[in-house]
This record gives structure tokens, sequence and C-alpha cells, in this order.
């Protein structure tokens, strides 16, 4: 049997595709390679949940300054109607502002603390994180908290939200009773 040798010029061509495919193949390797390390960089992945945290506690900041806005004590009304009626031209002095510390919740028990949440969110919904800021307790006693409720029924969880948003439902509802006014942070 005889075998048939091809031409060299086809030898040559077969051998040149091969050392190009194989050159081309390590470029390729070589390249996403890098990619794939700029993209998975720890460091990136931890700054840029430092600057969400960032941007969540900003987010918590403003609502707090814009619920603080929405009350006007009566003492300012009053002093602000007595300079009106007196139409005093000499310039108002206005005293120093002092900062107002926040008092401190109180312990309670399950029921107690239930309620004063239920009472945070019938005005507007309120992330788990608004909530723990405005009753002073850790991450975990809150998300235990809000957790018990949702199983109880007496809040609803809006998971289309990232993070998650709670309403208190009608269950809720009943359970707070007839408060005159709901509770304001």
């Amino acid at each position: 049997m005889l075998i048939e040798i091809p031409d060299p010029q086809i030898i040559a061509s077969v051998i040149i595709a091969f050392v190009v495919g194989i050159f081309g193949m390590t470029i390729y390797n070589k390249i996403r390679s890098f990619s794939a390390q700029k993209g998975m960089d720890p460091s990136y992945l931890s700054r840029l949940e430092y600057y969400e945290r960032q941007l969540i506690d900003m987010k918590i900041r403003m609502d707090a300054l814009d619920l603080e806005e929405t009350k006007v004590p009566a003492p300012v009304i009053e002093k602000v109607e007595a300079v009106l009626e007196k139409k005093v031209e000499e310039p108002v002095r206005k005293e120093p502002e002092r900062p107002v510390s926040k008092p401190r919740m109180p312990n309670m028990d399950f029921n107690g603390i239930a309620e004063h949440v239920l009472g945070l969110i019938t005005t507007k919904e309120m992330t788990s994180r608004d909530i723990q800021i405005t009753i002073g307790r850790s991450r975990e006693h809150t998300s235990r908290l809000m957790k018990r409720l949702f199983e109880d029924g007496l809040v609803e969880r809006n998971t289309k939200k990232k993070p998650f948003t709670y309403k208190i439902t009608e269950k809720g509802r009943a359970r707070l009773g007839n408060l005159e006014s709901p509770i304001t942070a």
C-alpha cells in the first residue's frame, strides 16, 4: 500500500495555521484573565459596599431632617405671634440653639416595642434601618422584631424595593387600637 505525501506547501500552511491558532488562544486567555482580575478585585467590592452604606446613612439622615422640619413646637408659634402683635421695630435677638438630646427608649417587652413600631409605620412605610435608628436598638434586635411582626401578619414587607420597606396591615391597626394620633419619631 502506497501512501501519498502531500506537497510541502500544504504541510507548511497547516503548521502555520496551527501555530497562529495557539498564539491567538494564548493572547485571548491573557486578556480575559486581566479583565476578570480587574472586575473581581476585592478592594473595589469593599469600596462599593462602603459607599453604599454611606448613601443609606445619608438617606436616613435626610428623612430624619424632613421629619424634624414638619414638627413646629407650640412655644415657637406663640413667640412669633407675640412679636407680630407688638410690632416691635427693634431687632429680635436670636438665642443660640442648644442641641436637643434624644431621650433613650426605655426597656420594653415585645408588646410595648411592637406597638411603638406599629405606631411609627402608620403614617408611612419605613425600612428596617429607619426603624432601628428610631427605636435605638441593634440591627439584629430590629430584624428579629420585624420578622416576628411580619410572621404574625401585623406588617407587610415590600420585597420589590431594596432595602425592604414595611407598612402596617389592618390586623396591625386593630392590634394598635384606637390611638388618637400616630407615633412620630
